[in-house]
């Protein structure tokens, strides 16, 4: 067997400089930094502050990875798109149809908005090629507070508020080809308002919390199979008005509320596609945020706490690879 000192000439590597692809377990000194460091896996999520919108608000869709992210609507900017490199949001181009409690899904360079509040309720949808948007086919079902995953010529569309004000649900599901909207798989009644946590695919979605078409709020989880939807483990925490990134089987919920209308929380929950554990908490307490990412590294901006935020938050997830210093007392 192959040892790390026949590999590496000595037991710990003694460097100028931090090696550029360093492997979990490898140790080595950094001898201008005059630190000691190992390489180890996180055992933890974490969440950190990122940069801020331009324009704070609540309301919008987000879409994209955390590195490449794009918001758009919202109250009080319901035309205004943004974009994340990672680090800063720079303006992107406006919607054409300007609305809040929108959803969306897809990517920075090719995304899909629909659906959400003029007011009255819309049924619009637009898709965003990193520059500009262009109108696309509109919802079979005009709607506001439903949420969205999938691509820009797979999306899903998933409940709603059927009404232009007050409370309101529906179980309908909708699918989309890139050019028009068709009916799926309702949802099991009565998980079908307020925000659902959505994330996944067209055909492998994952729909968990919301309302129940007045201020109570659900933990039931539900997957999408493309045809239908089954029960999955339940959330932890009952709420609705949150984000969610990821996938079926791996998914990432954070804030929202547990009572609608209520006060924001900053729960965070990981899925493993039987059931959800609790994770850290995020910096900021906030509701009707958007969201992007994935489950180990995800993306969260915006929304509402006491006040409307502008703020970013970015999650490492447990079993990402870093970089630490050691130190001896």
């Amino acid at each position: 067997m192959t040892t790390y000192y026949e590999l590496y000439g000595q037991k710990v590597q003694y460097l100028a400089s931090d090696p550029s692809d360093p492997q979990i377990g490898q140790v080595w000194y950094n001898s201008t930094s005059a630190t000691l460091k190992v390489r180890a896996a996180t055992t933890t999520g974490t969440w950190a502050s990122g940069g801020n919108l331009g324009t704070g608000r609540n309301a919008f869709a987000g879409a994209g990875t955390q590195t490449l992210a794009v918001v758009f609507g919202g109250n009080p900017s319901p035309q205004a798109t943004e974009e994340y490199n990672g680090t800063s949001w720079s303006p992107g181009g406006n919607l054409g149809t300007g609305r809040f409690e929108v959803a969306g899904c897809g990517t920075q360079t090719s995304a899909l908005a629909f659906g959400g509040r003029l007011p009255p309720t819309t049924a619009a949808t637009e898709e965003y090629n990193g520059t500009s948007w262009t109108a696309g086919g509109n919802l079979a079902n005009a709607r506001r507070q439903l949420s969205g995953c999938g691509t820009q010529t797979a999306g899903l569309a998933v409940g709603g508020n059927p009404n232009g004000g007050g409370y309101g649900s529906t179980t309908n599901v909708e699918e989309y080809d890139g050019t028009s909207w068709t009916s799926g798989g309702s949802l099991p009644a009565p998980v079908s308002a307020f925000n659902i946590f959505v994330t996944g695919t067209q055909t492998a979605g994952l729909a968990a919390g919301g309302a129940l078409g007045g201020p109570t709020t659900t933990n039931a989880t539900n997957e999408y199979n493309g045809t239908s939807w089954t029960a999955g483990g339940n959330l932890n925490t009952a709420r609705s008005s949150g984000a969610a990134a990821g996938s079926q089987t791996s998914a990432l919920a954070f804030g929202g509320n547990t009572s609608e209308p209520g006060t924001s929380v900053k729960n965070t929950e990981l899925y493993n596609g039987t059931s959800w554990a609790v994770e850290t908490e995020m910096i900021t307490a906030r509701q009707n945020l958007a969201g992007a990412g994935t489950q180990t590294a995800g993306l969260a901006t915006g929304g509402f706490s006491t006040v409307v935020l502008n703020s970013t938050e970015e999650f490492t997830g447990p079993g990402v690879a870093t970089t630490k210093t050691v130190t001896v007392s």
